[in-house]
């Protein structure tokens, strides 16, 4: 049942890709522009993209969303259980929280420069502060969204409070943890493109840009898919993360 349920997935992601290039080459076709260049054109551009240190680009990419990725979670699960178990702390920063989320954390992104540079601190800042909001929010409500019926048994059995964690909370709040990593991935890899514009000779958002500006459409192109293939598979490792760690879903 699991080699099947894995060849589903496999199938399922080359139809998937199959599709939009389809897609992509037939309004490539319609449109006829030097700006919108065939699928296979793009993928001919490997090996200029290998020499223009593409590897090197992706590198650095991903080391700042995975960065930002575990210091966001580091943060959200510390203050989300906080403010979930403790309702002084959810009355305390409740408020902070709600007045701060909404605002467009790529407006903040002068602020953050003029405070820490325009180095590698600043971009992961910013997807810390895109990431981490929603992340707290998530956990503290599948915190609070556990039945107390649940911890019946560890309290009869005077369990600590870590083992409550472990065998409880942990389980419990993982898919929702889970599910607001991927929605922040997307939000995240924007905003990793828009930062890596700036104080930088490396990234994929400067691959793109100085590809665009130089006119080698090919060249940014393939920037965009190598950009995209990147978050596609911190996408499917959160997938396979939850396969092994929440398998009780399936039950």
């Amino acid at each position: 049942m699991k080699k099947r349920s894995v060849l589903d997935n496999i199938i399922y992601i080359l139809v998937g890709f199959v599709l939009f290039n389809i897609i992509w080459f037939v309004c490539a076709e319609l449109l006829q522009l030097k700006a919108l260049p065939l699928p296979l054109d793009v993928y001919s551009g490997f090996g200029k993209a290998l020499d223009n240190d593409i590897a090197g680009h992706l590198s650095a990419s991903l080391s700042r969303v995975c960065i930002g990725l575990i210091i966001s979670l580091m943060i959200a699960v510390l203050l989300g259980m906080s403010m979930g178990y403790n309702k002084k702390v959810n009355r305390l920063l409740g408020p902070l929280l709600y007045f701060t989320y909404p605002i467009p954390k790529l407006a903040l992104l002068p602020i953050v420069m003029i405070l820490f540079g325009v180095g590698e601190s600043s971009k992961i800042i910013i997807i810390v502060l895109i990431i981490v909001f929603q992340l707290i929010l998530s956990i503290r409500d599948a915190v609070l969204g556990i039945p107390k019926d649940d911890y019946g048994v560890l309290i009869s059995l005077k369990a600590s409070n870590i083992d409550r964690m472990r065998h409880i909370t942990f389980p419990a709040i993982l898919p929702e943890i889970l599910s607001s990593l991927r929605v922040s991935l997307g939000i995240a890899m924007s905003a990793l493109f828009f930062t890596e514009t700036f104080g930088t000779d490396k990234g994929l958002g400067f691959y793109i840009t100085d590809s665009w500006m130089r006119l080698d459409y090919i060249q940014m192109y393939f920037g965009i898919f190598t950009l995209s293939l990147a978050g596609f598979f911190i996408f499917l490792v959160l997938d396979i993360v939850e396969s092994y760690t929440c398998k009780w879903k399936k039950l």
